[in-house]
């Protein structure tokens, strides 16, 4: 996120309080009370909140983003001989720390320690190493994600000897799931088993990577054990540690332990995410079990389990691809009146597979109901069901929804007006007829007097030359 002029004010103003004033020269101008009213917007602006915004601002506005680099060099060359503000080095570190687009390095820690413990002001010291402990080591996560393990061991060692105290979990962490992503399980378990002798308590994103390598290296037993250590020391598991057992169950073909795991979470009250819906739906279509996917997917809807932005399309789509356009239909049905409405996407699979399957009126419904609910169809799909309603002699009907589509947004184009006059045309309904023909004409979608006339003449049984003057304009 750029840094601009006229935003620093804003990140200034999460500036906490000063604990108290450090035991070094004073300030000019001291305040009443040891409470220094730096930048908090709940606090009246004094003359050292002006200038220490003034300051700040022709400093630091011009870089975007800030960089730790360029925090740096402002502590160094600015901040650290400035008469004033020498001493709201923290302040402007904490400040810097709380821009989503700026992350604090080891050189950035390293000055600030310096400069605190420098000049005594051990209070701000202890909470700087607090900080320190509480944040990843960016050093370590920077090499973990790029795949250099030992060079990421490494600035976690040198981060143990830096900090008073056992690293937070998060730091492990960061480890643990380097060694995952570069595929050494083993090395990642030893980490992990450090951990616990370091006397870190693990969190639920240790146990999910874990239980994350075991899976994708084949000994999914070692990963339900992790999974029962998890429960025995206490770390509910979430949505993301279910779903990778489901999938892990579906690999191995255990379906219904897969499928059981699923009720597990319902138990425990862990919500389903549309990932976890995916992994069940798309395991047991894969497998030819669409007919027990279908059953789930209702089952969870009746318990309100089903997550709202699940997208059942792919099951709608493998029940039509399979001529079972009426199962699909229930399905659909149903979720629907349990508050899960279906995708655009669905309703559109759908609506082609009652077509296919000859089931005009249950389409037509359906596509009245879509259009209720504000599901605008693409054009291709609604002409096509224009069509199939003309040859049904429902031309009326036909019109009627070309109407509601018409009030939701969908455009007439020339295609639907031919299908609907040629189908008016058939049923000798002249009137409608000659109501859609001028419509076009108004429309510019009828190019000359001669298709005018034969559209006319095909509804009357006779030429007709009215209105050639507009035509011909």
């Amino acid at each position: 996120m750029a840094l601009k002029k006229k935003s620093l004010l804003k990140p200034l103003s999460k500036l906490p309080k000063s604990s108290s004033l450090p035991s070094l020269p004073p300030l000019p101008n001291p305040p009443d009370t040891q409470e220094l009213p730096l930048p908090v917007s709940t606090l009246s602006p004094s003359s050292h909140y002006t200038q220490l915004v003034t300051f700040l601002k022709s400093q630091l506005s011009d870089h975007h983003p800030l960089s730790p680099q360029t925090l740096l060099h402002f502590f160094k060359s600015k901040l650290h001989h400035h008469p004033l503000f020498t001493h709201y080095d923290f302040h402007v570190f904490t400040w810097a720390a709380s821009i989503d687009s700026f992350h604090h390095d080891h050189s950035t820690f390293f000055w600030m320690a310096r400069s605190l413990a420098s000049s005594y002001r051990f209070s701000d010291l202890q909470s700087l190493l607090a900080f320190i402990a509480a944040n990843p080591c960016p050093c370590s996560q920077a090499y973990s994600r790029l795949g250099k393990m030992e060079d990421a061991l490494c600035a976690f060692q040198t981060m143990m000897r830096l900090i008073d105290g056992r690293p937070s979990v998060v730091v492990y962490n960061i480890v643990i799931n380097g060694y995952v992503r570069c595929g050494d399980n083993d090395k990642a378990v030893s980490f992990y088993e450090r951990m616990v002798r370091d006397k870190v308590t693990p969190d639920v994103f240790t146990f999910n990577s874990l239980i994350n390598s075991y899976c994708r290296s084949s000994k999914f037993h070692l990963a339900l054990d992790l999974f029962r250590e998890m429960k025995e020391r206490g770390c509910s598991p979430n949505v993301v540690s279910f779903n990778t057992l489901i999938r892990g169950f579906f690999r191995e073909k255990k379906f219904q332990k897969g499928i059981q795991m699923a009720y597990e979470m319902i138990e425990l009250r862990c919500e389903f995410s549309s990932v976890t819906c995916e992994i069940l739906v798309g395991g047991l279509c894969s497998e030819g079990r669409v007919s027990e996917a279908c059953e789930l997917v209702i089952d969870f809807s009746m318990k309100g389990a089903l997550p709202a932005g699940f997208d059942y399309s792919g099951l709608v789509g493998k029940l039509c691809g399979n001529g079972n356009a009426a199962k699909a239909l229930q399905v659909v049905d149903e979720l629907w009146r349990g508050g899960n409405a279906p995708s655009l996407i669905a309703c559109t699979t759908l609506v082609e597979g009652l077509r296919k399957d000859q089931r005009r009126g249950e389409a037509f419904k359906l596509m009245e109901k879509m259009l209720k609910e504000g599901m605008v169809p693409d054009s291709v799909t609604f002409s096509c069901l224009l069509q199939d309603l003309c040859d049904a002699v429902r031309t009326t009907d036909a019109n009627m929804l070309r109407l509601l589509a018409s009030s939701k947004g969908l455009e007439t184009d020339a295609v639907m007006y031919n299908i609907l006059v040629a189908g008016y045309t058939r049923e000798a309904r002249r009137k409608e007829g000659e109501i859609l023909v001028d419509e076009m004409l108004d429309r510019g979608f009828i190019p000359d007097l001669a298709t005018y006339n034969r559209l006319m003449n095909g509804l009357a049984g006779m030429p007709l030359h009215r209105r050639s003057s507009a035509i011909n304009r």
